[in-house]
């Protein structure tokens, strides 16, 4: 008498080639392909819930404190993005003309990035009212979308586990937390780059041509949202060269094709985006200078490129030691070569994307370290390679993975990222320092009549957020933007002075500065031009002089 076939014991713990492979050797036993069809939707099915999971996690750790006000480390150019948002919904739809508000009465046009985010937010603002942490929630929404296509690219390059590991990473880092909460176009671009990428490698892998062009419109956007997103792409270049080698040269120059449409209209929107900054003043082009080929390449060697800034950003503020650490190891130990050729080329993508991104470092450190915002672009392969280093210490000595010993190392690695990491760097990051410079804003506008301009000193020097919180226009002080020096204070105050009075005859009708107010020197406002002060207080009306204020209406000439 034959013997039924026997059940696996435990159906879960089958991989999905393994589960490929004894399915081709099953065919001749019905009963056998139903338990083991089985066994695959489970697993499937344990899959997605991971996946959903993790989207949760991400979702807690980004709409934490959303409701936060512009006042955090990157208030500065939160603020700015806020400001082009405002001027959407009141003045222009236009966004060919993206338009700050702290250049005085205007028009404020600026050579700046495709203006995703504050283009969404202004949409919300019309739908909605205006609250300033929408803009928070429309970068948090682009965050999630990073979270799911960084899983998805992950599983066509390593598999389904180190897919899992790689998005928990991400949803843990303590930079991709407070960056993609943040209002800034950074969210949108790694979004839009790493959805696109992902859409390109399921083209490469797949042959669905219809996936092209998804991949293309993707891409293309993130890359317009932020220029650092352009480095991605050695990912599509480094594919299409290997269907090159394979003499594939169809798909090749359907890839080729695409890419050059795609450069064509990134090239053209910056084109447009550098000549409104020549146009108009203070002729500002957001993200220029910084650049090796701006201070020369022995200034940058020199200063070691900028290596220890990264370092300090890195450590302090971005990871911490735990995250260091396992990016140390997952780089260290690469996975073992998969055995099919195909796989092995898609297994390469993290490294061709940490690669270019460390090329991007190396030609614009100056500005990345500057604008720390800039490093997102790494959030990427960091991300992969963190979840990998991961695995490869939860599973030491362990050659099954669902093993308790396995699992209680996971939630250790989790807890030490969690308790060391995440949850102390992300406040530390969002600490409001710029909150003095808010309640500036507030007291102007509270004093402003409609059409004042006013003219504002936030605690950092340079940073519009009280400008902002004013909801009118002006200037900050000392005014700057394109080739002006405007985060320090000038030498003496006879051109502080001389400074005040031609905003004056432009229109300035409130002075404020918060008594905290430091440049980049370290020099307090308050005691460095007593001049200025004093120069006030014979000219212009003292409205609020408290503990941490000082505002002035200026008087007509």
């Amino acid at each position: 008498m034959t013997k039924p076939p026997r059940k696996p014991s435990t159906p879960l713990r089958l991989a999905p080639d393994d589960l490929e492979l004894n399915r081709s050797k099953s065919r001749q036993d019905p009963q056998d392909t139903i338990d083991r069809e089985t066994a695959a939707r489970s697993y499937l099915n344990l899959d997605t819930a991971i996946l959903l999971g993790i989207l949760l996690i991400a979702v807690v750790l980004r709409f934490h404190k959303i409701t936060l006000p512009l006042v955090d480390g990157f208030s500065w150019r939160e603020t700015s993005t806020a400001m082009m948002a405002d001027n959407f919904q009141q003045r222009s739809w236009n966004i060919f003309f993206p338009e700050v508000s702290w250049t005085g009465p205007g028009p404020g046009y600026q050579g700046r990035e495709f203006q995703i985010v504050s283009y969404i937010t202004a949409l919300l603002y019309q739908l909605f009212g205006w609250h300033d942490w929408f803009g928070r929630v429309v970068a948090a929404l682009f965050g999630l979308v990073t979270v799911f296509s960084l899983h998805r690219l992950t599983a066509l390059c390593w598999g389904e586990r180190h897919a899992h590991a790689a998005a928990l990473a991400y949803a843990l880092m303590p930079a991709a937390i407070m960056i993609d909460s943040s209002f800034l176009p950074d969210p949108a671009m790694l979004a839009l780059v790493t959805l696109g990428i992902w859409l390109f490698v399921k083209f490469w892998a797949s042959g669905s041509n219809w996936l092209l062009p998804l991949a293309t419109a993707s891409f293309s956007l993130g890359a317009l949202s932020k220029p650092p997103g352009i480095a991605a792409g050695a990912v599509i270049f480094y594919l299409m060269v290997c269907w090159i080698l394979e003499k594939k040269w169809k798909p090749a120059r359907l890839v080729f094709l695409s890419g050059l449409l795609s450069l064509a209209i990134i090239g053209a929107y910056f084109s447009w985006a550098i000549y409104l900054a020549r146009s108009y003043p203070p002729f500002h082009f957001a993200g220029s200078g910084g650049y090796i080929w701006d201070y020369g390449v022995w200034s940058y060697v020199k200063d070691r490129f900028y290596f220890q800034s990264a370092w300090n950003t890195s450590v302090l503020w971005f990871y911490g030691y735990p995250f260091m650490l396992l990016f140390a190891v997952g780089l260290w130990m690469p996975p073992k070569p998969a055995e099919d050729p195909k796989q092995r080329v898609l297994s390469a993508i993290p490294y061709v994307w940490l690669a270019a991104a460390l090329i991007l470092y190396l030609t614009a450190a100056g500005e990345i370290t500057a604008n720390v915002w800039n490093f997102h672009i790494f959030h990427v392969p960091v991300a992969i390679f963190c979840g990998h280093g991961a695995l490869l210490l939860a599973t030491l000595a362990s050659r099954t993975f669902l093993t308790p010993a396995v699992v209680l190392r996971l939630i250790c690695i989790v807890a030490v990222a969690l308790g060391w990491s995440t949850l102390p760097l992300v406040r530390t990051m969002k600490k409001p320092i710029a909150m003095k410079g808010k309640l500036l804003g507030e007291e102007l506008a509270r004093l402003r009549q409609p059409g004042d301009l006013v003219v504002a000193i936030a605690p950092e020097v340079g940073d519009p957020v009280a400008v902002y919180y004013s909801r009118a226009r002006g200037w900050v002080f000392p005014p700057g933007g394109g080739d002006t020096e405007w985060s320090k204070f000038v030498a003496d105050d006879a051109t502080a002075i001389a400074q005040l009075e031609e905003l004056r005859a432009q229109g300035a009708d409130l002075f404020g500065v918060t008594k905290n107010a430091t440049d980049k020197q370290d020099l307090l406002f308050v005691e460095h031009h007593k001049g200025v002060i004093d120069y006030l207080d014979r000219t212009a009306t003292k409205l609020t002089d408290s503990d941490d204020l000082l505002v002035y209406r200026i008087t007509r000439p």
